[in-house]
């Protein structure tokens, strides 16, 4: 059985003493880890993975720790952090679902993308979204946004930036380095998108919680094991 300590405080407020139990487990507690963060990614899951992806896999996922801690004490503007992420996660080759993971359409987590080298358009958006919620973006200014790409022909994921909720939004691509704004990228015709709090069809407007999405559910389902290895 779980040994439970608790202390007593005596709180004198004005002529009112309060006794407060507080249990150690609380008082003491470490602050969460977010799934799917950089912070997420043990020395545990970095061995799991080097024998999974090969002995590469550490240095990847080792460098993408480093480069995350540098940019949480950097003076990047906003911007310049969106085309900074942008340009360094496009670096992952470019590797479709069913020659790397061997199934029609797999949602990578962030830390299977970069310990195995390879994304797609999915895996590459998801990358940059936890990576810059990371970094303090708030999530209401990201959305993985499901696209018809009509130079490829083909459906096509990339991440949008919303600075304001009627602004037009920025775009993250793998397809190119450069973030600009949607107006410029016409090559792009938006289907739907999601973050974590909700989906947004483009005919429709506001669609419900991102549960309904079974990808994303089975997403945060890998994410949520991920982070207790």
């Amino acid at each position: 059985m779980r040994r439970v300590l608790q202390f007593v405080f005596l709180l004198a407020l004005g002529d009112v003493a309060l006794l407060v139990l507080l249990d150690e487990n609380l008082l003491f507690a470490q602050p969460a880890v977010r799934r799917g963060s950089t912070d997420a990614v043990s020395a545990r899951l970095i061995e799991a993975y080097s024998r999974r992806f090969g002995t590469e896999a550490r240095d990847r996922l080792e460098g993408w720790k480093r480069y995350a801690a540098d940019r949480k004490g950097s003076a990047l503007a906003e911007g310049e952090l969106l085309a900074d992420v942008n340009r360094t996660l496009n670096r992952i080759r470019f590797v479709d679902d069913a020659t790397h993971w061997g199934e029609d359409d797999y949602w990578a987590t962030p830390a299977e993308a970069v310990a195995s080298g390879g994304a797609d358009c999915e895996d590459f958006s998801i990358a940059k979204y936890f990576l810059l919620k990371e970094l303090g973006v708030p999530i209401s200014r990201l959305r993985m946004t499901y696209v018809k790409a009509t130079k490829l022909n083909q459906a096509h994921m990339v991440l949008a930036y919303y600075p304001r909720p009627d602004a037009e939004p920025l775009v993250l691509d793998n397809l190119e380095d450069a973030v600009r704004p949607a107006s410029q990228r016409r090559d792009l015709v938006p289907v739907y998108s999601f973050n974590d709090e909700e989906v947004w069809i483009e005919a429709r407007g506001r669609s419900g919680p991102p549960s309904q999405i079974r990808n994303w559910s089975e997403l945060l389902q890998r994410l949520e094991r991920e982070a207790r290895t």
